[in-house]
């Protein structure tokens, strides 16, 4: 099943018309993310238990490449949401240079380009959670690598979805800001890679921060399976399958989409053993930069910090 026919069983609603209450528009789910993630940064989001900082170069390694991956994300998700990216405050830190700096472009859609028309309130409100969810993670990961935090690096969240689209046989022209269901597919791309990278790294780390990855493998397994879910609702099994095998042959790791044998609602991408998919550094790399060769694809130039 193609985007294109995705989006003909999908309402889109434009922007004219917002005072009409006959779904959640445009511009009140806008309101809410805005409100929601200004809220959630001025309260300060890091829990009082938070460490100080990473102890070991090992601890700093993963956490580094942790905050790329969550720079990422919170990008995708605040622009639909928002209309707007993570503040300046939230993206300066250690470059490959070694000096400090402010973090890179971010290619995306601008104001109400970005933002999705949400024609579910449900998923408008869960949008605003991840959105919030995923500034959090990068707060959080912030204050626990204190002045070893790397700057966010450029990120591509515009031209890589033509790109992705294309590789994985669902036509050359992919919009995920364009309706609910291109979102949804554009968030289906994220949380499982984040999920089977967490679950990767852990092994990695000391057991002063094990628990905090673990706990932010988590949330990101709570927003896959959502995000999954919902797929299998509307009927994007064709879609996700297409997808999970172009991460398969990117990373050489076994992933499912929502549509199997036996079971079209598969909300949960696991091995034979029901653990959840495990992905090293360069398998993770591997899916993100496109196959590219240390850059490429949602990471024009690269990922900050020792991994590359």
């Amino acid at each position: 099943m193609a985007f294109s026919q995705m989006d003909e069983h999908t309402t889109v609603e434009m922007l004219q018309g917002l005072q009409r209450r006959r779904v959640l528009k445009r511009a009140a789910a806008t309101a809410i993310g805005a409100a929601a993630v200004s809220a959630a940064s001025t309260a300060g989001l890091v829990a009082s238990s938070t460490p100080a900082q990473a102890q070991t170069a090992t601890d700093l390694a993963v956490l580094n490449f942790a905050l790329n991956l969550e720079y990422l994300e919170a990008e995708y998700y605040l622009h639909a949401v928002t209309g707007t990216g993570l503040s300046s405050s939230l993206t300066s830190g250690l470059l490959n240079s070694g000096a400090t700096g402010a973090g890179g472009t971010v290619t995306a859609p601008k104001g109400t380009a970005a933002l999705v028309p949400w024609t579910s309130t449900a998923v408008a409100y869960w949008a605003q959670q991840i959105a919030v969810d995923e500034l959090n993670h990068v707060t959080f990961l912030r204050s626990a690598l204190g002045a070893a935090a790397v700057a966010e690096p450029a990120i591509d969240i515009q031209n890589s979805f033509n790109t992705l689209a294309q590789a994985a046989g669902l036509g050359s022209t992919f919009n995920p800001y364009a309706s609910e269901v291109g979102f949804l597919v554009g968030a289906y791309i994220f949380e499982d890679v984040g999920v089977t990278a967490y679950a990767g790294a852990a092994a990695s780390l000391s057991t002063t921060y094990l628990p905090y990855a673990a706990s932010i493998l988590a949330v990101e397994a709570y927003h896959a399976g959502a995000i999954r879910a919902r797929l299998s609702e509307i009927g994007g099994g064709t879609v996700t399958d297409q997808i999970s095998t172009l991460r398969y042959k990117l990373s050489g790791v076994g992933d499912l989409g929502v549509l199997n044998p036996g079971n079209p609602f598969t909300f949960v991408n696991n091995d034979a053993n029901s653990l959840a998919q495990r992905r090293t550094t360069s398998q993770v790399l591997s899916i993100v930069y496109g196959g590219g060769n240390g850059y490429g694809l949602f990471y024009p130039n690269g990922m900050n910090g020792s991994v590359r």
